[in-house]
Formats: C-alpha cells, sequence, structure tokens
C-alpha cells in the first residue's frame, strides 16, 4: 500500500553523526505508524524507534535511547531517524517500515508488527 525508500547511510567515525530518510508514496495516512529498524550481519532485525503519522507520540529501544531521535514530516511524507554519538555496534543496515495495521500502537516492536519495507540503507560505524 505504502512504497519506502531509505536515504542516507554510510560511513562515519564512532561519535559521529548521521541522519537517514525514509520516503514514502502511495498510500499513507495518519493512522499508521512509522517505525526504523536495524539488521547486523548474523543477527536478527531489531527495532530501533517508532512514530505515529501524527507525529505525537515516539518510542525508542533502550540501546539507542537518547543518542537518535526519530521525526515526520508530513508535508514531505518522510521520516527521519537523526543518529547522534554512533558506536560500532550501531552498524547495519538501516530499514524504515510501515505498521500492518492503522493505529497500531508505537511500542509495537516486533518487526512482524510491520507490513511494508523499505529496501534498507547501510549505515557503518567505524571505531
Amino acid at each position: 500500500q505504502v512504497q519506502l525508500v531509505e536515504s542516507g547511510g554510510g560511513l562515519v567515525q564512532a561519535g559521529g553523526s548521521l541522519r537517514l530518510s525514509c520516503a514514502a508514496s502511495g498510500r499513507t495516512s495518519r493512522s499508521y505508524t512509522m517505525g526504523w529498524f536495524r539488521q547486523a550481519p548474523g543477527k536478527e532485525r531489531e527495532f530501533v524507534a517508532a512514530i505515529s503519522w501524527s507525529g505525537y507520540s515516539t518510542y525508542y529501544a533502550d540501546s539507542v535511547k537518547g543518542r537518535f531521535t526519530i521525526s515526520i514530516d508530513n508535508a514531505k511524507n518522510t521520516v527521519y531517524l537523526q543518529m547522534n554519538s554512533l558506536k560500532p555496534e550501531d552498524t547495519g543496515v538501516y530499514y524504515c517500515a510501515t505498521s500492518k495495521y492503522a493505529r497500531a500502537a508505537v511500542t509495537n516492536t516486533r518487526p512482524s508488527d510491520f507490513g511494508s519495507w523499505g529496501q534498507g540503507t547501510q549505515v557503518t560505524v567505524a571505531s
């Protein structure tokens, strides 16, 4: 129902910052939740952050809380993930996704709670 395209990934030194963007096209709705996930080689895909389409509610994984900020620009149909104080363990492919169901809580952190996914953007944090 919605197409997602991530951008902004790259190589950054530990302690640096990076901003990821997720452009949504097709069906967009303020009733859906947007999420960011990441996956490192050999590891399960893990939740990073989520935001309601309205931008009113946000939720973060403990591992990124205080360092990452998720935001949304409704006019541009774009979700952002501002990543500061990056650590090597933040390395992975970052995916954005929309919730499978409308009005999903931002505290739903399972990949199975999300239905549409982007193709991912690589983030590499060098030590």
